[in-house]
């Protein structure tokens, strides 16, 4: 099983910054697509970004030009730097992964395991 550890979250003025980071367990990292995904209550969960094996990315166009997804294969770690943060941003954010190549990165179904998930408010 794989296990999806989010950290990084908190409490920022909008236009501050935050480092999402999510650490994968029990996985062969690397070749895994992965996601990050976001909530607020009584609204459907939203795809913020994604990256395939190869590092090729997919944004939302809420977050682009502002959000940036890497991975850090030798440490089995994603991440999502979020720059310019708006109240807007304000959700529960989750980790998401699938052992394979996904045919739509930002659509929740398409993943299987999920982390936790991680508060990020952002004050005005």
């Amino acid at each position: 099983q794989v296990q999806l550890v989010e950290s990084g979250g908190g409490s920022v003025q909008a236009g501050g910054s935050l480092r999402l980071s999510c650490v994968a367990s029990g996985t062969t990292f690397s070749t895994f697509s992965m996601g990050w995904f976001r909530q607020t209550p009584g609204k459907q969960r939203e795809g913020v970004a994604g990256i395939d094996s190869d590092g090729r990315t997919t944004y939302a166009n809420s977050v682009k030009g502002r959000f940036t997804i890497s991975r850090d294969n030798a440490r089995d770690t994603l991440h999502l730097q979020m720059n310019s943060l708006k109240p807007g941003d304000a959700a529960m954010y989750y980790c998401a992964a699938y052992a394979a190549p996904v045919s739509q990165a930002l659509e929740s179904g398409e993943y299987k395991a999920w982390g936790q998930g991680i508060e990020v408010t952002v004050s005005s």
